[in-house]
């Protein structure tokens, strides 16, 4: 593909995923105190988390997809780079897919019947589930981290645009280990993830209409 296209392609995708995350939340279900009533919760929102797993492989896709393009688009400024973000979009990509597993489980457990109820292994999947989003996460965070840098050197977008794309991917490259070592919980987990769409959403409609610069000299 040219590099015209694998710009359009990227900010397309950079879009989609957003939409299909949001969408994703939105259907999820299992919200409750305790496992029991998790588990009822998502019997009782059953066709919200099967519309919600007809979504999940669109999004490990997506990581994919933006692995293959981003890579494209920076190859020429640090090859090596760009082969690391190459390899942690393709990690994210991966590691969702395996967490779906948990969603697949739950939803298993919640509506079939003659099943001990909570069950313990319901329980490590809530938990599992909230891990592997956040491994996940980081895989983006760093490859998010990389791309944004080679997008700076290299001049290929707006410097405001992509000096907000290294430091919101910073926030999460040191935000994201703390949540998973029990540090950050509660709100905040939520809101550093405000810097991060506050970049992606310009940078796709950038991407999309404008495409990225070579540089020259």
């Amino acid at each position: 593909m040219t590099r015209s296209t694998n710009a359009r392609l990227a900010g397309f995708t950079f879009l989609f995923y957003i939409v299909a995350g949001v969408i994703s939340l939105l259907l999820g279900a299992g919200s409750g105190e305790g496992t029991a009533a998790r588990l009822a919760d998502i019997a009782q929102h059953s066709g919200a988390v099967r519309a919600s797993l007809l979504l999940a492989p669109l999004m490990w896709m997506s990581a994919i997809v933006l692995a293959v393009t981003l890579y494209s688009l920076t190859r020429e400024e640090d090859p090596d780079l760009a082969l690391l973000v190459l390899a942690c979009r393709v990690g994210e990509g991966v590691v969702g897919a395996t967490g779906t597993v948990a969603s697949v489980g739950l939803l298993w457990f919640a509506t079939s019947t003659g099943l001990p109820a909570p069950d313990p292994l319901a329980g490590f999947l809530f938990q599992w589930g909230g891990w592997n989003t956040t491994i996940s996460a980081l895989f983006f965070a760093i490859g998010s981290t990389i791309f944004s840098y080679l997008l700076l050197r290299g001049r290929m977008v707006p410097v405001v645009l992509a000096w907000l794309g290294v430091v919101a991917s910073v926030v999460l490259v040191v935000g994201l280990p703390l949540q998973l070592a029990g540090f950050l919980q509660g709100s905040v987990t939520n809101f550093m993830w405000i810097p991060m769409a506050a970049f992606e959403i310009p940078l796709g409609f950038w991407l999309i209409f404008k495409g990225v610069a070579r540089r020259t000299g």
